[in-house]
Order: C-alpha cells, then structure tokens, then sequence
C-alpha cells in the first residue's frame, strides 16, 4: 500500500504545469546551483565592498562628477552594463546624501544595478 502511494506521489510530482518549486526530484540539483550561484554572488558583493570601502570618499566625488576610475572599477567588478552606467551615475547622483552617510547602501545599489 505505501509503495503504491509513495509512487503516486512521484507521478503526480512530475506534471508538466507550471508551479514554484519544479520538479521536486530535481531539487537537490537546483539546490546545488543556487548554492553556486549564491557564493558567486557574495564573492563579487564581497569585492565590490571591498572597492567602495577603500576608495570611498574618491568614489563619492566620482559620482558626484560624473564617473571616474574607481566608480569604474566598482561597476566592472558589479556587472553594471556599459550602456547603462550614464544612468545609474545619475541616479546615484540624485542619492549622493544617502551613500555618504551609508557606505553599503552604495554597494548594495551598485549590485542591483548589475547583472
């Protein structure tokens, strides 16, 4: 009896609607690369930090002036697509008086703003 209801289960697990987990039996696979891709992430977070702590106050002026080789810098490291630096410069130039007082709110921008 069990053997046929753990088989319906398995069955049922496998339709080919749409849901939010997909297919269970492939959640250890997709746990794996989420896991990958989180570690990934941090690593580039992790360096990103790591730029904007150390040049902070230059980065400040570089975005308060348009851009500059430290804001560079970051950006490369945060995937920021080229064609869409002239616009994320602006609107860190309209929050400028928050990344002053707030160093990571700078860095979690810059990684929003990337891929």
């Amino acid at each position: 009896m069990r053997i046929h209801l753990f088989s319906l289960l398995l069955i049922a697990a496998c339709s080919n609607e749409a849901n939010h987990l997909g297919n269970p039996l492939l959640l250890p696979i997709s746990g794996l690369g989420t896991a990958a891709g989180n570690l990934a992430y941090n690593q580039r977070r992790g360096q990103v930090e790591l730029i904007v702590k150390s040049n902070f106050p230059g980065i400040l002026t570089e975005i308060a002036e348009g851009g500059g080789p430290n804001l560079t810098e970051a950006m490369d490291v945060a995937r920021i697509p080229q064609n869409d630096r002239s616009a994320r410069i602006l609107q860190m130039q309209g929050d400028l008086a928050l990344y002053q007082a707030n160093p990571g709110a700078l860095v979690v921008a810059l990684m929003v703003y990337g891929e």
